[in-house]
């Protein structure tokens, strides 16, 4: 893999992400979260990998887009259509079975997908405490740091600086709502 192929696939992102945006009060953009994803992983995490970093812009494209795995293997590859399947959720199943999923699966995902799945948590734990959804209130941010923490815990011991920043990150929010 090159450097290319890590543009080609953010922009493959961001034309599939598209329309969408983020549920906080600004409606950023919803490109900007997988490419907040990449980041935590490069600059937190020190991770150089290119296939887990195009992987990471792609993670929410299966599960919140209408591509389909063959276009992501057959533009970047099975190791990265790999990884996208396993921290794609199955938009099928209801919420609550989803996230239970989320969280027996942790343990059993590869380095690559435990990786993103943490930078993912920290992602969205950020955006949640920045700029909560309208129609949040502060039980369901609890309730949310409280899943991604189970789901973080089932992937540790694959990066220290992803994870510790994962707890400072959870940490600080829930010790402010509880």
């Amino acid at each position: 893999m090159n450097l290319s192929k890590f543009t080609e696939a953010a922009l493959f992102a961001a034309r599939k992400h598209g329309a969408q945006k983020r549920k906080g009060k600004s409606g950023m953009p919803y490109i900007n979260h997988p490419l907040d994803v990449a980041d935590i992983l490069c600059r937190i995490g020190g991770i150089e990998d290119l296939t887990v970093l195009i992987a990471a812009v792609l993670h929410d494209t299966l599960e919140d887009t209408d591509t389909t795995p063959e276009e992501i293997g057959g533009l970047f590859g099975e190791e990265v259509l790999s990884i996208v399947k396993e921290v794609s959720d199955d938009r099928s199943l209801p919420r609550r079975e989803r996230k239970l999923l989320q969280i027996e699966h942790a343990p059993h995902l590869s380095l690559g997908a435990k990786l993103i799945k943490i930078a993912d948590k920290i992602s969205n734990v950020r955006d949640i405490i920045g700029e909560t959804p309208e129609d949040w209130n502060d039980s369901m941010v609890a309730e949310y740091i409280r899943f991604a923490r189970k789901v973080v815990d089932g992937a540790r011991g694959v990066n220290r600086k992803l994870e510790d920043c994962f707890d400072k990150v959870s940490g600080m929010q829930l010790e402010n709502l509880e």
